[in-house]
């Protein structure tokens, strides 16, 4: 179970947590928890490993994104590649490294941290660490099962206009290249 240091819950008390579902991805508990106004509430939470996603830089200009099916999603969406990390405490590096390699077939000579998010914070205790990736090398990609993906090369500011049109919908891939983007400003603007 998470602490109050790793949750930032502040004030907030776990009284009592219950399984109710253990799966392949998530766990869903619910926590009797006190709030920091002293009520106290039933809370449905989906627990979630946490995951890394990567920008990956092919050129200084253009990225590669996947075009995944989603089931939850209704179809195709485009995204960067990510996964799960394997267990609570695996190194994201280590998930964004293999993760790059099993999903768009390509190992990186340099990573730089573009910070985490938090996805849904109402109903679960996901965080995805981002990353930008360059010196891309070819490698061999290895879907699991139920990866159904297409990879597509484009231009950075390609990639920037989709998620501004809403053509790139998904939250982490939306964040990613925002984040890529300004680091990618900052670097410039330092010299």
């Amino acid at each position: 179970m998470p602490t109050e240091a790793t949750t930032g819950r502040g004030e907030g008390r776990l009284i009592q947590s219950r399984t109710v579902h253990r799966g392949r991805v998530v766990e869903i508990t619910v926590d009797r928890v006190e709030l920091p106004n002293g009520h106290q509430v039933d809370l449905d939470m989906v627990r979630h490993p946490g995951a890394s996603a990567v920008v990956p830089f092919i050129s200084e200009t253009e990225i590669l994104l996947v075009r995944q099916y989603r089931w939850a999603a209704g179809g195709f969406i485009y995204e960067i590649p990510a996964g799960k990390l394997d267990h609570r405490g695996e190194d994201p590096l280590a998930c964004a490294r293999r993760e790059l390699l099993e999903e768009v077939g390509q190992h990186a000579t340099d990573f730089q941290p573009l910070g985490s998010i938090v996805t849904a914070p109402g109903f679960t205790d996901e965080v995805i660490h981002l990353f930008l990736a360059t010196g891309l090398e070819e490698g061999r990609q290895n879907l699991e099962e139920d990866e159904i993906l297409e990879i597509v090369r484009m231009p950075f500011d390609q990639a920037m206009d989709w998620a501004l049109s809403g053509r790139i919908r998904d939250a982490k891939t939306l964040c990613g290249l925002f984040r890529a983007h300004l680091f990618r400003q900052q670097r410039v603007e330092a010299g």
